[in-house]
């Protein structure tokens, strides 16, 4: 698949500063008007004439001619003779831009220009085909410029969300992000993506590793494919470590999104420790990383097992809003999130048998899920509101 290529764009614009306004003068008549105009200006821009050879300059007790006046008079008539000709003294505003000869007029809509020819630029890739994807199907192209686009006005302006301790993912290299799993429907996973993408210094993109119910959905499966997601098998999330990415797992998987209310961040089980030994085997560290505020978006009060097996659910939630309002019963409520990134436990250390130790491994992985659970605990206890 061919390169994606990079169109430059050339915004090189020059500013005038702004222009003095004329003096309004009686109009000349034909060629007259002209000549007094050009003897004027010529009169005015002349050097000033200094002491001749063999003159002696002002003595120190002589004050020299000021010629501020006079030029200052000439120039005035100069711009007012120019104005009378032209009237491009009085259209001509003090502060407006004004482009050199040979160069683009500047617009106030040189932005739009810019984000429109790029646009242009990008329809065009996709539509022959000159963007990439890697071996796990990620288009970097149109995650970055669509799909990022589309998370953001709900990660800024409606869950607010506020990110701490981003520097405690490396600049550079693999690392796993372990976090926290609530919510009811996995809004938190997505907004964790937005978070390292948008905060990161060194923009790195966090590559999340999904349930297999993910890729049995229609439309959603070649989304999260294009968006970097891949399925949650140690093999695919060693390959994506070694290769240096930034990997996210969230061990408690449905077990923490489909808990009940009542248990609102008290974390659920992390499984067998299969990712401890995945970042053991990769040499990586372990990110731990605490969300507060996905729990409270839909409050699960019920849980209707019948029709869960019926649509092949691992549940189907029961809200104070859904299923009694329909659809608009659908519409998370807009808390208030924080997004903290713990202190990263090196891995590194350790010698390459030691992933097959399973006391080694329980250690660590009780060690991540306390430093995950008591960071929770402080974010609650430092959260002033739910919603504010």
């Amino acid at each position: 698949m061919a390169d994606a290529k990079v169109i430059p764009f050339d915004d090189d614009r020059s500013r005038g500063g702004g222009a003095q306004r004329p003096v309004r003068r009686r109009p000349a008549s034909g060629g007259r008007r002209k000549a007094d105009a050009a003897a004027v200006r010529d009169a005015a821009l002349s050097p000033l004439p200094g002491p001749q050879a063999g003159e002696a300059g002002p003595g120190p007790d002589t004050a020299p001619a000021a010629p501020a006046e006079p030029v200052r008079g000439a120039l005035s008539a100069a711009s007012g003779a120019t104005g009378d000709a032209g009237g491009a003294g009085d259209a001509q505003q003090d502060g407006a831009p004004v482009a050199a000869a040979g160069e683009t007029p500047v617009t106030a809509d040189g932005g739009w220009d810019r984000r429109i020819a790029g646009g242009l630029a990008f329809l065009r890739r996709r539509i022959t085909g000159d963007y990439e994807v890697d071996e796990f199907g990620y288009d970097a192209e149109l995650t970055d410029q669509v799909l990022m686009s589309m998370l953001r006005p709900m990660y800024q302006k409606y869950f607010r969300v506020e990110v701490k301790g981003i520097e405690n993912i490396p600049s550079e290299g693999g690392a796993l992000v372990v976090a926290n799993h609530s919510g009811t429907v996995p809004l938190d996973g997505l907004m964790l993506q937005v978070a390292v993408h948008d905060n990161h210094p060194a923009d790195r993109h966090l590559r999340l590793l999904a349930a297999d119910l993910v890729f049995m959905l229609p439309v959603v499966n070649e989304l999260a494919r294009k968006a970097g997601h891949t399925l949650a098998c140690a093999e695919d999330a060693e390959r994506l470590l070694q290769r240096g990415e930034v990997v996210g797992v969230m061990p408690e998987g449905f077990k923490g999104i489909g808990k009940p209310f009542s248990e609102r961040y008290k974390l659920q089980r992390f499984g067998r420790g299969g990712f401890v030994s995945t970042a053991l085997r990769a040499g990586v560290p372990i990110v731990p990383c605490s969300i507060v505020g996905a729990e409270e978006i839909y409050p699960m009060i019920g849980n209707a097992k019948t029709l869960a097996r019926l649509l092949g659910f691992p549940y189907f939630p029961v809200t104070p809003t859904f299923p009694w309002l329909g659809p608009l019963g659908a519409v998370p409520l807009p808390t208030k999130w924080t997004i903290q990134f713990g202190e990263p436990i090196p891995t590194d250390g350790y010698p390459p048998e030691a992933a097959e130790d399973p006391m080694l491994m329980f250690n660590l992985t009780d060690q991540v899920r306390e430093q995950i659970q008591h960071t929770l605990y402080k974010l609650l206890v430092q959260r002033r509101s739910v919603f504010f």
